[in-house]
């Protein structure tokens, strides 16, 4: 095993004596950011309430910048706020109905209400809901959904 250059040594002791320095690992414990794996499962969890974050993926190196934001967002507002990572590539029927033609994009799905049925009814244990969507056009960082939250009311303090 060679030995550290100096500047791996200045580096290390840099990490170890000071918690500011801007690359200090940030220990956000169990990992918030919940993986797509059925519509069924993402039904479910709009129906608990919460708005729900949904970053729509594929894996490029804006991805790894985002799936770190992602990671830090949903620890800070959990659990008022749900967090959702769909990987374009493996579920592209979820990601095509979005019509949307560059990846990475988030959307943020709240207030989700049942909805009027007009018209004949197919089966009447369906029922359908709608559900605001807006797209995410702010800064990717844990201020930036702050700031969004707080321009569009959507309440990311507390269960409505």
């Amino acid at each position: 095993m060679e030995k550290p250059s100096f500047f791996d040594k200045m580096m290390l002791n840099l990490r170890a004596t000071c918690r500011y320095y801007t690359g200090y690992p940030k220990d956000l414990g169990p990992s918030r950011v919940i993986h797509f794996t059925s519509e069924r499962e993402f039904v479910q969890l709009l129906h608990q309430g919460y708005p729900v974050v949904v970053a729509f993926t594929i894996k490029c190196n804006l991805t790894k910048h985002l799936d770190k934001v992602l990671e830090e967002a949903a620890v800070k507002f959990y659990p008022h706020v749900k967090f959702l990572r769909v990987e374009c590539p493996k579920y592209p029927g979820f990601c095509i109905s979005r019509q949307k033609t560059e990846y990475p994009f988030i959307e943020i799905f709240h207030s989700p209400e049942q909805a009027i049925n007009h018209g004949r009814v197919a089966d009447p244990n369906i029922t359908k809901y709608s559900v605001q969507v807006l797209p995410f056009n702010y800064d990717a960082s844990t201020y930036g959904f702050r700031e969004f939250f707080k321009r569009h009311s959507i309440h990311h303090s507390g269960p409505r």
